[in-house]
């Protein structure tokens, strides 16, 4: 059965489960497989190539009837329009992340989109909200791809976050499976997002290669890089690349990022950076998006279930 709250309002969707935008990756061939399973697929602009972001965006349209979102990852996308850009594609949800939240907000909601932003941290949050976005999503630091140099992990900044705002707000970070979102729903939230997990799915378009990667992974397999900058710090899995970088950053991390393509797509671990989170340790499977989303839900209901049997007030008595 469907989830009704109010991330399923604003999204439109069957259950508040988001796949997180993630560059190259978050295109049509996946997101329209998240959305046709029930949750929300996004498109990426992160890899800064509009006029491919915009083929896919039509793809998804013969892919998919249902709802899905796009994504503004300001420090990555340089086109001055690129409000009107979202706008033009006809979708209804976007979020924003990587950069002020005012920055795009006000245009994106004054021409009907509802905007979320994605936060790494409580001041982050109270910027956002002062910005006046309809939600947020709450990412932690133990999280794959860009990240906040100082993480703060979920189970700290979710319950953190939501004790300041009573704003609807998507959890990110460490989310992969029933369980997790049910902790992510007791700390706050009323909706997750999934990115590794999403990588890792039959549908996600990387090399076998890095899906084998993840399938590999100890829950210590991945690594902080550039905490101290200049640049984005990032979490990643192990390689003997980043395992080096982890020592001795290099001088510009993002230049590292120059041939991606030949590790996402071409299976060359070593080429440049394989973003991932630390959920990398629990992921053992390949399993088709629709599969990976059902068997969330179930176990999601299961959870709160057994929960409420063992702990609730009637079953001990109060």
């Amino acid at each position: 059965m469907a989830i009704k709250n109010r991330i399923t309002d604003l999204l439109g969707v069957d259950y508040p489960i988001v796949q997180a935008p993630m560059g190259w990756i978050a295109r049509a061939q996946l997101a329209s497989a998240v959305s046709n399973a029930g949750g929300l697929g996004i498109i990426e602009t992160s890899s800064g190539r509009l006029d491919e972001v915009r083929e896919e965006v039509k793809k998804m349209r013969t892919l998919t009837s249902k709802p899905f979102g796009v994504n503004i990852a300001q420090a990555f996308v340089r086109d001055p329009d690129i409000v009107s850009f979202v706008v033009d594609q006809g979708v209804k949800f976007v979020t924003t992340s990587a950069g002020d939240p005012n920055r795009y907000c006000a245009a994106l909601k004054d021409a009907g989109l509802t905007v979320f932003h994605v936060v790494p941290s409580l001041s982050a949050a109270l910027k956002a909200i002062e910005a006046g976005v309809d939600g947020l999503v709450v990412e932690g630091g133990e999280g794959g791809g860009f990240k906040n140099p100082r993480e703060v992990a979920s189970m700290v900044l979710l319950p953190l976050v939501c004790s300041h705002t009573d704003l609807p707000i998507i959890a990110a970070g460490g989310i992969v499976d029933g369980r997790t979102m049910a902790a992510a729903f007791a700390l706050g939230a009323e909706g997750v997002q999934m990115g590794t997990r999403m990588v890792s799915a039959a549908e996600s378009p990387v090399h076998m290669n890095w899906k084998q990667a993840i399938l590999d992974a100890k829950e210590t397999d991945t690594v902080f890089l550039n905490r101290f900058g200049p640049g984005p710090a990032l979490r990643a899995l192990r390689t003997e690349k980043t395992s080096a970088f982890e020592k001795t950053p290099p001088e510009n991390i993002m230049a590292e990022m120059g041939k991606a393509l030949d590790l996402y797509f071409g299976g060359d671990m070593e080429a440049s950076i394989a973003l991932s989170g630390q959920v990398a340790g629990r992921i053992d499977e390949i399993k088709p998006v629709a599969q990976i989303i059902a068997e969330t839900v179930a176990e999601f209901d299961e959870t709160i279930a057994r929960l409420s049997r063992q702990y609730g007030r009637a079953a001990v008595g109060a």
